[in-house]
């Protein structure tokens, strides 16, 4: 992967691809790794005797793990990267999935699952950073692909309920170590790459990495429009992650109830939506380097909204279409709020792709937590009722300051 050829091109601004498909096909294995804990889910709640409420909190123990460290690895690693933890950070995920696949007990299932969240935690920061330096001037497309190797990752939750752990139950998630293992052997090769462009860059990281995102427009900003800006990505990602953890923590237990469908069956509307996640995932990103990514963000939020509202209501042979149509609106905003973030935050992206992406992890847990308390005092349908308002609030970024894209149009 790390050719001559490719390491002789650190540091100039072209996009090095060899290194970005390596980077995304390492963040599609740490996110099945967190696939494998939702894939459980419905295995768990009936070999555990696991009520909606533990569930949710497997849920919030998964995310908030990532969450809280993933913003404190950002921060410190944009003083001082460490290309060595990327390695260290699966090897702590395989510990995890080792332990989920044996683990007796609600506790024991929680402690598994807070290894595979710091394995997580580690990861992501300092693979941004990877990204960012691989980019070269194709920002969004860069950070797509990133993000289509872990979106991909996630959509194969549904996929292993039905092939893997329906037939084989928890001792399925054995397998989950191979991931982990065969992400730690391509991480050995980006490794070397990665530490060489901070040898080239030296020091100075901060100053190159502000040089080298261009966002002129964004850098001219006062701290207090900064801060607004960060307060409504906050909002957005509240709104985006809680009602996601809806649909990939509960939608298939509502849909068993609603339609009749078996455990299988309910498996295939979270695919759909997922994968269609995938492709939303890498065209917002192509998109945001063409209109803006103000622009992307806001008409994810604004085109996803409706047809949320609607998925509660459906009668089952629609449900497939609009949950397909639904994810790849929804996802098409998620890669470009982080390099929104990066170029509010010039020469700190460590911290700013911690803080979007922790900070989506933890809602996700917060969120989690919430719904499964409401499913079982409200019931699951009003529950999804209710949620499907959420991406509502992602309209306040019509809120955001232009990026340079739209200044210069």
């Amino acid at each position: 992967m790390a050719t001559a050829s490719v390491r002789s091109a650190a540091v100039q601004t072209g996009t090095i691809y060899a290194i970005l498909f390596a980077i995304s096909s390492v963040h599609l294995m740490n996110d099945t790794m967190q696939a494998v804990v939702a894939a459980l889910f419905p295995i768990l709640q009936k070999s555990l005797s696991l009520s909606y409420g533990q569930i949710g909190w497997i849920a919030f123990t998964l995310n908030m793990t990532s969450s809280v460290m993933q913003p404190l690895v950002g921060y410190f690693s944009d003083k001082k990267p460490a290309p060595w933890m990327l390695p260290v950070g699966m090897g702590l995920s395989l510990i995890g999935m080792a332990g989920l696949a044996y683990a007796p007990g609600f506790l024991l299932v929680l402690l598994a699952v807070v290894f595979v969240g710091l394995g997580s935690a580690i990861f992501h920061p300092e693979g941004s950073r990877v990204v960012y330096f691989a980019a070269g001037g194709r920002r969004g497309l860069a950070q797509s692909i990133y993000q289509v190797g872990g979106n991909v990752g996630s959509a194969l939750a549904p996929l292993m309920t039905i092939f893997i752990f329906v037939p084989l139950g928890q001792p399925g998630a054995i397998w989950g170590t191979l991931l982990a293992a065969s992400a730690i052997v391509i991480l050995l090769r980006v490794v070397p790459w990665y530490r060489e462009q901070l040898e080239q860059h030296g020091k100075p990281v901060k100053r190159a990495a502000a040089k080298a995102s261009g966002s002129v427009a964004v850098r001219q900003l006062s701290r207090s429009t900064v801060t607004m800006a960060l307060g409504i990505l906050i909002l957005l990602v509240f709104a985006r992650s809680w009602y996601m953890s809806g649909i990939s923590t509960f939608y298939q237990f509502f849909a068993e109830n609603k339609y009749n469908l078996s455990v299988q069956e309910a498996q295939v509307p979270i695919f759909l939506f997922l994968a269609a996640g995938v492709l939303g995932t890498f065209f917002g990103g192509v998109m945001a380097d063409r209109i803006g990514r103000k622009r992307m963000i806001v008409l994810s939020m604004a085109f996803a909204s409706p047809f949320a509202i609607i998925l509660p209501h459906l009668p089952l042979g629609w449900i497939y279409p609009i949950a397909f149509i639904l994810g790849f609106i929804m996802l098409s905003g998620y890669s470009v709020s982080v390099v929104y973030s990066q170029e509010l935050l010039p020469g700190k992206v460590g911290m700013a792709s911690g803080l979007i992406t922790g900070l989506a992890f933890g809602m996700g847990a917060l969120g989690a937590v919430v719904l499964g308390k409401l499913a079982e005092e409200w019931g699951l349908d009003r529950m999804m009722t209710t949620s499907s308002f959420l991406p509502l609030i992602g309209l306040l970024a019509i809120l955001l300051p232009p990026d340079r894209r739209e200044e210069a149009a």
